[in-house]
């Protein structure tokens, strides 16, 4: 079952339930997937759009001085799990040789390939950054 078919079941099981605040959030999530070119998106599309939201609705608490949202918490219940940054050190030491490039940046590419959508470029930035290396 694809993400955005799972999606869809859990916006049926949320209405029979009556959760008005997840109906609410995985109808917004929805009318993102209308917005779309194609009518199915892949679960990469899925994750990038649910990203995009929760990245709007955390600057939208941003400006109200607000941090925590029931929103958020529904839409990251649908991300993947994050890659920790030991994890990605690990991977970084094990697979990247740094001779390879020109500077330490440029071994984004290939970590960010690895890792996917379970990966957050700005730690991947930091790790890189405080590497010695």
């Amino acid at each position: 079952m694809s993400l955005q078919e799972k999606i869809r079941q859990d916006l049926k099981e949320s209405m029979k339930a009556k959760t008005a605040e997840r109906t609410s959030a995985i109808r917004i999530i929805m009318g993102e997937f209308a917005r779309q070119p194609k009518k199915e998106v892949t679960d990469e599309q899925v994750i990038a759009i649910i990203r995009k939201l929760i990245k709007s609705e955390k600057e939208t608490l941003a400006t109200s001085g607000e941090s925590e949202s029931a929103y958020i918490a529904i839409l990251e219940a649908y991300l993947p799990q994050m890659a920790s940054e030991a994890e990605i050190k690990q991977w970084i030491t094990n697979n990247i040789d740094f001779s390879q490039f020109k500077n330490k940046m440029q071994a984004m590419k290939p970590i960010m390939n690895h890792f996917a959508c379970t990966a957050d470029g700005n730690t991947v930035k930091k790790i890189l950054m405080d590497n010695k290396g």
